[in-house]
């Protein structure tokens, strides 16, 4: 059983910084591709970054510059630094290991950016 552990997510003021963190647990890590997700009130799930095993990165054009996702395959862990937070960056934001064709989700972190 795959497990998806985030941590990290709280509330900031406009302008702050966050990261979060999400440990992976039974699988072999250093293959899989890593993302951050998240979803807003009334809005749909949106990729926001992800980091290939051979540590490409991609991210949504709303946070390029903002954000960095990396990735330590010796401790199962991919990190999302999220600087010079706004306040429609508000969501809960999940973690995605893709391998073998098959999603796995962690259960999810609330960011609030709010004064």
């Amino acid at each position: 059983q795959v497990q998806l552990v985030e941590s990290g997510g709280g509330l900031v003021q406009p302008g702050g910084s966050l990261r979060l963190s999400c440990a992976a647990s039974n699988i072999i890590f250093r293959i899989a591709v890593m993302g951050w997700y998240r979803q807003a009130p009334g809005k749909q799930r949106e990729l926001v970054a992800a980091i290939t095993s051979g540590d490409s990165t991609n991210y949504a054009d709303s946070v390029k510059g903002r954000f960095t996702i990396s990735r330590d395959n010796a401790k199962n862990t991919v990190y999302l630094q999220m600087n010079s937070l706004k306040p429609e960056d508000t969501a809960v934001y999940y973690c995605n290991l893709k391998l073998a064709w098959t999603d796995y989700w962690g259960q999810g972190t609330q960011v609030t950016v709010s004064s």
